[in-house]
């Protein structure tokens, strides 16, 4: 599959993290699905058949931040070994305290982690991503799965449904809408041998097929976690926990009146780099 590789400049006042997260989410909406910061700015990547300039010049004029100025580079980027790629450039171990290790299987083994999950990222897997994948694995580690049915929605390579299995979970299901996604998560749910994780393809659509459940993890942006809010709820069992993540601290007042307006209550919220994940549970 090939690529365009768009390389983002910036002139701003304001630390240059703020500026790259808030432009990777919107550049998220337009269909970049990974990006990684250098002392440029940000360096994101987009299937060519997705790609449209006018849309990143739409973001960009539209952008929500005032007074930053951008420029950009466009390369065309033809399929090549990702995996070389990453190794040489971009994913690092992610290290979730003492309990859980996600690394790739070109990085060197490491011992003491109650949990190993080894993913082999392709394009599926966007260093943008870290803190929110952080902050979900924190919230599952403490949770006790054994015998739950749970939902990782917008699954990406996976890492949640995989550990959700690895916790004991009696049914793993995860969902995403983008092909690559979808066949990098098959590939890594037999990488860990978690081989009855269920993969689907496709949205929010999707998840009435396969019942309720009794915890929804969704990792994924602001505007798509407000319109889909009403179809986790639907698929949630009474006393059931949804966790989202994928947005800014400031969005959680967004995100609590659309949990209330669906029956939801908000219980808790965890910060990482100005990114949230928030905890709320539907009522007995």
């Amino acid at each position: 599959m090939n690529y365009y590789e768009v390389d983002f400049s910036y002139e701003s006042d304001l630390k240059p993290s703020i500026v790259s997260d808030i432009l990777a989410s919107e550049l998220g909406e337009i269909g970049f699905e990974s990006f990684t910061e250098n002392e440029n700015g940000l360096q994101g990547f987009i299937q060519e058949d997705k790609f449209s300039e006018a849309a990143i010049q739409s973001k960009i004029e539209a952008f929500p931040l005032e007074n930053v100025k951008f420029a950009y580079q466009i390369k065309y980027v033809e399929s090549q070994d990702w995996n070389e790629e990453w190794e040489k450039n971009y994913f690092k171990p992610i290290h979730v305290g003492h309990e859980c290790l996600i690394k790739a299987s070109f990085h060197p083994e490491e011992t003491g982690y109650a949990y190993t999950i080894t993913i082999d990222p392709k394009m599926a897997f966007g260093t943008g991503n870290h803190a929110t994948t952080y902050l979900m694995i924190e919230q599952m580690l403490q949770l006790d799965l054994n015998g739950k049915k749970l939902l990782d929605m917008g699954c990406g390579t996976a890492v949640l449904a995989i550990l959700a299995k690895m916790k004991g979970a009696r049914e793993v299901v995860g969902i995403d809408i983008d092909e690559w996604a979808y066949n990098n998560a098959l590939e890594n749910v037999r990488l860990n041998h978690t081989e009855d994780v269920e993969i689907a393809l496709g949205g929010a659509e999707q998840i009435s097929r396969f019942g309720m459940f009794d915890i929804i993890f969704a990792n994924i942006n602001r505007n798509i976690l407000l319109r889909d809010i009403p179809l986790y709820t639907a698929s949630l069992v009474p006393g059931g926990l949804l966790f989202m993540s994928g947005f800014y601290t400031e969005d959680i007042p967004a995100i609590q009146k659309a949990c209330e307006e669906n029956g939801l209550r908000l219980e808790s919220h965890t910060e990482k780099e100005n990114w949230c994940a928030v905890k709320a549970h539907r009522p007995l």
